[in-house]
């Protein structure tokens, strides 16, 4: 490749070197991949949004018949009570109206009903069932639950109390209708209907009979394609291993079958918290799940609260427990609790309460996570996460930065790989919204940086070109003046070329401090510039340039004949030098002493002879234009 071409390209790389910076501006960071990295937003906002996925609500219930017989009085029993009703009168202690003795006898009946009350029949029976809920969350994606042992199963007494408040009321104000009909003629107030049903709840309830009973244990998940609503429906779960209740190692594992890619939330450790440290407990608080205010979807949908860790504690039998102030409440049993990083570090299982029986916000009690590890281990069941979960979390990234164009993908192939999840749907269709409206942030891809960047520099170089190609085909040729002084008599020029060369054009010349060569030859000095009558091409050496450097370089060194005045030698290695030195014919050898003719080309190399009216130049034949003539 000639110097000249090479001199070419190397401006052309450089110029494209500062394009490509200039059209290759420092890129954003990249969206952040790990979906631990919380963006800037609330710790609480984070961690719902995270978690709320695989906290569910559970249920248990019990079917049965329920017998309870028919009462009757026990009419000595009975007649005892009523002479000492009537000592009662004359001494003074009652009054001696009607109504006032009925309600002392009845006071006297409640307090020892099995004294004054008997079964007999017809039995009565009717169908319940009675049940409870509480918090479980997700601990595999294959169906996995880990909740707390009393949401699970109750004791005997507690069984039969659950049932007696939910079949027995309608027996019990019939029998205290009957108690009352008794009473002829006299008119029972509202402190007599209620102790006369207050005789039956005691009795019913403690003669009551389970017949036919049946436990079963539920999850309530959506439906593929829904959300927290209506949508959700009870999905069977099977009891796998369960402890002690409360103050014991109040722990349950459930499994429900047939699932894949459920979403999950991780285990910490016991030392991921201390005692000062805030604390998130997400459940399902009986509240709002037991209100007929609420709509079905504001129930499903897990509350969060959060509180400090007061103290360490631990059970007469040894098992830990953490005291925090973070506000539970009857429902919220079984709900995972967290540190800030979203890591599950207990659960909750117990809380204080009022003589009325109202939750107190003062004392909520946790199970440690190293018993659930523990308990977990006993079953061979390691907590794991799902793709699922991994992309959901980085959705959520994305989405908290306004990344929403990075996190729809995610979010559609959360919903591919779990198509019941129950709010995917509804961050896709907010990412959406969001796009839409021009709200997007997302980084663009380095390489779609560097397509930019290439494009803006393919383009731009091939501008260059084109600019340079019609320059050249614009350029009618170049002529050259005599030297400024000939060392011998020079032959005169034609017509065409009677333009003196610059000042100084027979010393060398450099271009910001160096020296530009072509290949391994003499350097060039300046050359000569173009004439304003021959176009307006650019100059030869540091005159004005294209591009980002001179064109062609300086022009070349004086070789070592050489003069002010004078061209350098032009040897036989192929150096590019100008023509030799002239003698009086104008003639020269090939050391640079006499050549064939004093005619030149634009390179330095050797002219054609004078009849001939054109000579060889880059691009084709350069014809002179007629003597006198100028164009």
């Amino acid at each position: 490749m000639s110097g000249y071409f090479r001199k070419t390209f190397a401006k052309i790389a450089a110029s494209t070197a500062v394009v490509l910076a200039v059209a290759l501006p420092a890129a954003p960071a990249a969206a952040d991949e790990s979906p631990d990295q919380r963006p800037d937003i609330p710790v609480g906002t984070w961690l719902a949004a995270r978690t709320q996925p695989a906290v569910q609500l559970t249920s248990f219930s019990y079917t049965g018949t329920v017998a309870v017989p028919t009462s009757t009085i026990n009419e000595n029993a009975f007649q005892q009570l009523t002479q000492q009703a009537v000592i009662a009168v004359q001494n003074g202690k009652i009054p001696s109206d009607e109504r006032s003795i009925a309600k002392w006898l009845f006071q006297r009946i409640a307090a020892n009903v099995d004294t004054y009350l008997v079964e007999t029949t017809p039995e009565r029976t009717v169908e319940a069932e009675v049940g409870g809920m509480c918090t479980g969350w997700w601990v595999t994606p294959d169906g996995y639950m880990v909740t707390g042992a009393h949401c699970v199963q109750v004791g005997d007494a507690e069984l039969n109390q659950l049932f007696a408040q939910q079949a027995l009321k309608k027996f019990n104000e019939q029998d205290a209708k009957e108690i009352i009909k008794g009473l002829q003629g006299i008119e029972a107030d509202e402190e007599m209907v209620k102790l006369a049903q207050q005789i039956y709840i005691t009795f019913n309830s403690t003669h009551m009979r389970l017949r036919g009973l049946k436990q079963s244990l539920s999850v309530l998940q959506s439906l593929p394609g829904g959300g927290v609503d209506k949508t959700a429906k009870a999905v069977p779960a099977e009891l796998v291993s369960v402890g002690e209740s409360y103050p014991g190692k109040d722990f349950a594992l459930l499994k429900v079958n047939g699932q894949q890619n459920l979403p999950t939330v991780p285990l910490g450790e016991d030392a991921d918290v201390r005692t000062g440290d805030t604390l998130y407990i997400s459940g399902f608080p009986g509240l709002v799940t037991n209100t007929p205010f609420f709509s079905l979807e504001s129930k499903l949908e897990p509350a969060l609260t959060e509180g400090p860790y007061n103290a360490k504690r631990s059970t007469q039998t040894g098992v830990p427990y953490i005291q925090t102030q973070a506000p539970s409440y009857h429902g919220n049993s079984g709900g995972p609790v967290f540190s800030k990083d979203g890591k599950v570090i207990g659960m909750l299982i117990a809380g204080t309460v009022s003589e009325g029986g109202e939750a107190s916000e003062s004392e909520s009690f946790v199970l440690p996570v190293s018993i659930i590890k523990e308990k977990l281990g006993e079953k061979n069941i390691k907590a794991a996460q799902a793709t699922t979960t991994t992309r959901y979390n980085e959705a959520l990234n994305d989405y908290f930065r306004n990344y929403f164009e990075d996190a729809l993908p995610k979010f559609r192939e959360v919903q591919a790989l779990f198509p019941n999840h129950p709010y995917v749907a509804k961050y896709i269709s907010e990412s959406q919204t969001a796009i839409s409206a021009g709200k997007d942030e997302s980084p663009k891809p380095m390489m779609m940086w560097v397509l930019i960047g290439g494009g803006v520099l393919v383009v731009l170089v091939l501008a260059l070109v084109l600019v340079r190609l019609l320059t050249r085909r614009k350029r009618p040729g170049v002529s050259y003046g005599p030297p400024a002084q000939p060392a011998y008599n020079a032959v005169p020029s034609p017509p065409w070329q009677q333009h003196q060369l610059p000042a100084g054009a027979g010393q060398g010349q450099h271009v910001n401090g160096h020296d530009h060569q072509y290949g391994s030859g003499p350097q060039y000095n300046p050359g000569p510039q173009y004439d304003p009558q021959y176009g307006s091409g650019p100059q030869y050496g540091p005159g004005p340039q294209q591009g980002s450097g001179p064109q062609y370089g300086p022009g070349p060194q004086y070789g070592p004949g050489g003069q002010p005045g004078q061209y350098g030698q032009y040897g036989q290695q192929g150096n590019y030098g100008q023509p030799g030195q002239y003698d009086q014919q104008g003639q020269y050898d090939q050391q640079g002493n006499y050549g064939q003719q004093g005619n030149y080309d634009q390179y330095g190399r050797p002219g054609q002879h004078p009849a001939d009216p054109t000579r060889d130049v880059r691009y084709g034949q350069f014809a002179p234009p007629p003597d006198g003539h100028q164009q």
